[in-house]
């Protein structure tokens, strides 16, 4: 690290005058012993001198810059590539705090045990100082973050993920209500991997993990778990949802918020790209992951999106199935667990054109296409600044946020959910979100294809009790004077031949049409047991070649069967927050029952 110091005096040096963060700071570093402490402020001669650094250490492999200018290649530990939710914990003084949700533990002894693994923990190593902001300068919902942690990948990762630097000790001043994390690497052990949360502190720790959300503290843990916390208290909501603006040919903009578990395609939907059919239509990017709602002064809900980059999944990424994500990543960005070609250029499986004919897969092993392990791991990730995407919505760095007009919640159900449905009213859209339910995905460790509840895409996230979650939701309905309509969607029903029923990815704007024009009151739908559905004349399905009107039937059908099925299975969510569950939730699923 001497090379650093020497290259800029000034470089690495104390840069706030906050005392608060300045005692914080030293009394970590008491605990954790660092050789160094190096204070970042997200200049760019510190990136190109930090990149550097990690390049030297083997943490980052620099890729082909003719290919990719400014791009970098990581490899985790095969231990670490996940969200590790038997090891998340939310810490309240009480377990019904938490609710049976979260993993509960009580913060005594938590704060005990992590302040034992951390101690003289980043001993021969730097500790660096993090400053980052959650949301744009200036908004009344942004955010301050200071993240110490011993990874040099972190930092520039979340240079990528969130506003970092100088800016946020701006936005703070000398106030001392900026959320406290701390991050160490320990051995990457599983058995020592504790992701952390007192939410009453406004303090994350964690330890033994150096991947993704466990380890990037903006992301899942300040901006949904603490997020939500903050959220309930202060009269706003913080969710694990898309913003997207869609424009009209005449200029006409809509922005609407979507929930959808981790890797069922936000991302592909906050970037779609309509279909030649859709002449003059225009999606444009707001976030692609978290959404941060308030009521605005003219009754409108509006929203920010807090981050400013996108963490995505890579394997089936591609021109095709989301051409503004290849974009984006084209430059400064770091690729992990990906596979490295001989030219070092990136591949993973669904890329586009032919496989490799040799490379180095995310393990760093040999991989030819006759090899049985995949090349990429399934949960393999860019991390890319929200600036490449040529489709950032103007907004994006808006403090007043987007009004939202429509929260659409969908998850991936092979049967069972039709394409599109609009809720009654806003207590029955509260209990279609707290009800959803989706297969398991590689993006977190657990079992693939089993259908599990999550509500409103929130159930890894829910900083509190789940049932007191869901009264949140109904009290906001007081405190918005036009709230926007609800809508459920499933793009991954298939038929009887495992054949999906509907094409999804840039197809997918006729169904957010219909949705539009819903909310602008300008489209039909008809009344089923399950709420609004598009009638046959009121879904444009022109220049979707080979499509017909009875595959969409299809894909709309609700079977009773089915259904009846699915209303036990919601019981054992229900069952789980009883004793906390809003009785308009059970209520909803009275009156779901007698429609059927």
């Amino acid at each position: 690290m001497g090379n650093i110091m020497e290259a800029n005096e000034k470089m690495g040096k104390c840069n706030t005058s906050n005392r608060t963060i300045i005692a914080w700071v030293e009394e970590q570093a008491k605990l954790c012993q660092p050789d160094e402490i190096f204070w970042c402020d997200g200049s760019e001669s510190e990136k190109v001198l930090l990149t550097a650094e990690a390049v030297d250490k083997g943490i980052l492999i620099k890729l082909n810059q003719e290919k990719l200018p400014g791009c970098y290649y990581h490899r985790s530990n095969p231990n670490d590539v996940a969200r590790v939710e038997q090891c998340t914990y939310i810490c309240t003084e009480t377990r019904d705090e938490a609710g049976p949700t979260n993993n509960w533990a009580a913060p005594k002894e938590m704060y005990q045990k992590l302040l034992g693994l951390a101690r003289g923990s980043m001993h021969g190593r730097t500790m660096y100082v993090v400053p980052y902001l959650m949301g744009p300068l200036g908004s009344p919902l942004t955010k301050v973050g200071i993240e110490l942690t011993d990874s040099i990948y972190v930092v520039l990762s979340m240079r990528i993920m969130a506003r970092m630097g100088d800016v946020a000790y701006k936005h703070l001043g000398n106030r001392d209500d900026f959320n406290r994390g701390l991050h160490c690497m320990l051995d990457v052990n599983p058995e020592r991997r504790y992701i952390c949360h007192f939410p009453q502190d406004n303090t994350i720790i964690s330890v033994g993990s150096a991947y993704g959300g466990n380890a990037l503290l903006g992301k899942k843990c300040l901006a949904l778990r603490i997020g939500s916390y903050l959220g309930r208290k202060e009269g706003w909501m913080a969710e694990h949802m898309l913003i997207l603006g869609v424009e009209s040919p005449t200029g006409e903009k809509t922005y609407v918020a979507a929930a959808f578990p981790s890797a069922c395609g936000k991302t592909n939907f906050a970037m779609m790209i309509p279909p030649a059919h859709f002449k003059g239509w225009k999606i444009w990017t707001v976030g692609d992951d978290i959404a941060w709602m308030k009521p605005g002064p003219d009754g409108r809900l509006y929203a920010i999106n807090p981050e400013a980059g996108y963490f995505g999944v890579m394997p089936g990424t591609n021109y095709k199935s989301n051409l503004n994500a290849m974009k984006s990543i084209q430059k400064d960005t770091i690729y992990t667990n990906v596979a490295l070609t001989p030219d070092l250029d990136v591949w993973w499986e669904g890329k586009d054109g032919p496989p490799p004919k040799e490379c180095l897969d995310w393990r760093g092993n040999k991989w030819t296409p006759e090899s049985k392990e995949k090349a990429a791991h399934p949960n393999s990730r860019f991390a890319a600044p929200m600036i490449n995407n040529p489709m950032l919505a103007p907004e994006a760095n808006d403090p007043s946020g987007v009004p939202i007009s429509a929260i659409i919640f969908g998850g991936r159900r092979a049967d069972t959910m039709p394409l599109v449905f609009q809720a009654f009213n806003w207590i029955h859209g509260v209990y279609v979100g707290a009800t959803m339910g989706s297969e398991m995905t590689a993006a977190a460790a657990g079992t693939l294809g089993q259908v599990r509840r999550d509500p409103m895409a929130m159930l890894p996230f829910c900083g509190y009790n789940m049932g007191y979650y869901f009264h949140h939701w109904i009290i906001m309905r007081k405190l918005i004077k036009y709230p926007p309509r609800i809508f459920h969607v499933n793009w991954f029903r298939k038929d009887a031949n495992g054949e999906f029923l509907w094409p999804g990815f840039g197809e997918n704007m006729r169904v957010l049409k219909w949705i539009v024009d819903r909310c602008k009151g300008r489209a039909n739908a008809n009344e089923t047991p399950l709420g609004w559905v598009p009638g046959p004349e009121s879904f444009d399905l022109g220049g979707l070649e080979g499509y017909t009107p009875e595959k969409l039937s299809q894909a709309q059908t609700i079977n009773y069967e089915d259904w009846r099925r699915e209303l036990l299975q919601q019981d054992e969510l229900f069952m789980k927050l009883y004793s906390n569950l809003p009785k308009e939730m059970i209520f909803q699923r009275e009156l779901l029952v007698s429609r059927l």
